[in-house]
């Protein structure tokens, strides 16, 4: 009974939050305290949550303070130089925008922290997908997958709790998987490729003016008269508001769009079955947030302290490769430290403080929410008689094929169940099946890392709600965009191991 209440439970929560019947947040603590109800331990709810709590009270903290630190080194302009290089290769065409999210995600996940590779892959690329009106879920869901497979990473988690939960050593288990994960990061490039040209095609090509990743005094390019005093300028159509030399609006940003044909409809600028033309769509831009973080001139740059903050970070990114401290106490006292020296002024520090309290909210509120959903499904044993249930249903005959199952049940496990409960309790079940008919434990491990992509977009995750937060995007939209690719990108790997032997 438990078994089929806790797949129950599961399918409630993912039908609707992606029917958008209620929100996550809601979702996450009503739907479990029903389910809890109904299975005769509603007493106990309250020692399950509190359990919760108390188990993910370390990621919220550790969430809050990783927001403000990075947030505050995006402000200071530590990512400027990354996210100049990456627009230079991306240009404003669609597809080199995707693929260029899909390699910034992967650069920076060798952090091997989930919550900061969306932090600063939204960062930078958010604003160019909002003013060039294409798809977030796309950005999401291609940053998603490329964490997905970097995640794989020894010091991001999965390989060393597979190590840990098979005692065995976690470079015998990653470094012979290296190829097949390198089959599924090019794998991330391809879907990205193929999404891009969807967007390019949709879109037409866009061409970004130069001034957004060029140095201030440059020239510069406004759509539709808002630059400001005598800036040098482009009209779009020949009628940018005025005259080409920029119009005669005051106080502008000197930031705009320029635009060429479409060549999907010769001789007009319409966007394929937009309605509008591109210079519309430009101009309506002005409600869209600005680039922040690529204005040269914002008043939180600290260009003058660009390599100690540089060094702060290397520093602290090694402390938490070596496990120096718990990553929270890291984040705390980098975040402190970063204020600190950067706006040694209170009001300033408050300023920062106050821009990043949304998102701070947002994801901590989210996490302590996805505290009662755990806790519930753990509580109340939902989760143990579920593995039980997967486990026992692998018939006799694939006990040889132990790898392939237990790589192939890696894709729903991890998605519906948290990392911990997967690697602990379900994987040395399957590794002890194994055992018995001849299987490697050590196959076993590196097959258990195949649904790394997938899991990555697990409401169970709280990386994931910073990245469809800062992204603006919808978790029922994400979910149903990503997941189909996040599967594929698992098989692939999968695929990738049993092709070269690992698995």
């Amino acid at each position: 009974m438990l078994t089929i209440l806790g797949f129950a439970m599961i399918a409630t929560f993912l039908v609707l939050i992606m029917t958008k019947k209620m929100s996550p947040i809601a979702a996450l603590v009503l739907i479990p305290a029903l389910f809890c109800v109904a299975v005769g331990q509603g007493a106990q709810l309250g020692d399950y949550v509190i359990d919760g709590v108390g188990n993910l009270a370390p990621t919220a903290a550790m969430l809050m303070f990783a927001i403000v630190y990075f947030g505050v080194m995006i402000d200071v302009g530590l990512f400027d130089p990354i996210v100049r290089a990456i627009l230079r290769f991306c240009k404003a065409d669609p597809m080199r925008i995707v693929v260029g999210t899909a390699v910034l995600a992967a650069i920076v996940s060798l952090d091997g922290d989930g919550s900061t590779t969306f932090m600063i892959t939204v960062s930078a690329m958010y604003p160019l997908y909002k003013r060039l009106k294409m798809s977030l879920v796309v950005m999401t869901g291609v940053a998603a997958t490329a964490n997905g497979v970097m995640n794989t990473l020894p010091w991001g988690g999965p390989t060393a709790r597979a190590a840990t939960a098979l005692k065995l050593d976690a470079s015998e288990i990653f470094v012979p998987m290296i190829p097949a994960l390198a089959v599924g990061l090019l794998a991330v490039f391809l879907l990205a490729y193929v999404l891009g040209l969807r967007e390019r095609k949709r879109l037409g090509v866009l061409t970004l003016d130069e001034a957004l990743v060029r140095e201030p005094e440059r020239e510069t390019v406004t759509v539709g008269g808002s630059g400001g005093g005598s800036g040098s300028g482009a009209a779009v159509g020949g009628t940018a508001g005025g005259s080409a030399s920029g119009g005669t609006g005051g106080g502008g940003t000197g930031r705009g769009v320029r635009l060429r044909k479409n060549p999907a409809s010769p001789g007009s600028l319409a966007s394929p079955g937009s309605g509008t033309t591109d210079a519309e769509q430009a101009e309506g831009a002005g409600d869209d947030e600005e680039f922040k973080g690529l204005d040269p001139n914002r008043p939180t740059l600290r260009p003058k302290l660009y390599w100690f903050n540089a060094g702060l970070t290397v520093a602290l990114l090694t402390a938490m490769i070596m496990e120096l401290l718990p990553i929270p106490v890291l984040f705390l006292l980098g975040a402190a430290l970063a204020l600190t020296v950067n706006f040694p002024h209170m009001p300033d520090q408050r300023a920062r403080i106050a821009a990043h309290a949304d998102n701070v909210l947002n994801v901590s509120g989210m996490v302590f929410a996805a505290a009662v959903f755990t806790g519930v499904l753990t509580g109340t044993g939902m989760v143990e008689h579920m593995a039980d249930w997967v486990v026992g249903a692998v018939p006799d005959a694939m006990g040889p094929h132990m790898a392939i199952v237990t790589g192939l049940l890696s894709l729903p496990l991890t998605y519906f169940m948290s990392n911990d409960g997967f690697y602990f309790g379900v994987v040395p079940v399957l590794a002890e099946a194994g055992a018995a008919h001849g299987v490697s434990p050590l196959e076993i491990a590196r097959a258990s890392l195949a649904g790394q992509a997938l899991h990555m977009s697990s409401p169970l995750v709280p990386a994931v709600y910073v990245l469809v937060g800062m992204a603006k995007v919808e978790f029922g939209d994400h979910t149903r965009f990503t997941v189909k690719w996040a599967v594929l990108t698992s098989l692939v790997v999968l695929g990738a191991g049993i092709l070269f032997g690992t698995i």
